[in-house]
């Protein structure tokens, strides 16, 4: 079992730490942790925390695991509960 990794990403203005562990408990899974830091808000939480286990030849795929928590952030952002919070964030910026 190895020890997991921690890195930092920037999504659109928000700093991200991502932890990754590969195969987690000697499995063909790996988990990724997702963190935003300090404020910011991400489509794949509403709390600035999330969990997952990802089949180890998904992160491959990807690239590793930057690549892949960037790949999922872009793609919950194409989602219309995401693009109306947007929105809504824009609009209160005006005033």
């Amino acid at each position: 079992m190895s020890a997991p990794v921690t890195s930092q990403i920037d999504w659109r203005g928000v700093a991200i730490s991502i932890t990754y562990h590969k195969r987690r408990w000697n499995s063909n899974f790996d988990h990724i942790e997702v963190q935003v830091i300090g404020s910011g808000e991400i489509p794949i939480t509403e709390t600035g925390y999330r969990s997952l286990f990802v089949q180890t030849l998904y992160v491959a795929e990807f690239g590793g695991p930057q690549a892949y928590v960037h790949a999922w952030l872009e793609h919950e952002a194409q989602t219309p509960q995401w693009k109306k919070r947007e929105e809504a964030a824009r609009q209160l910026s005006l005033f």
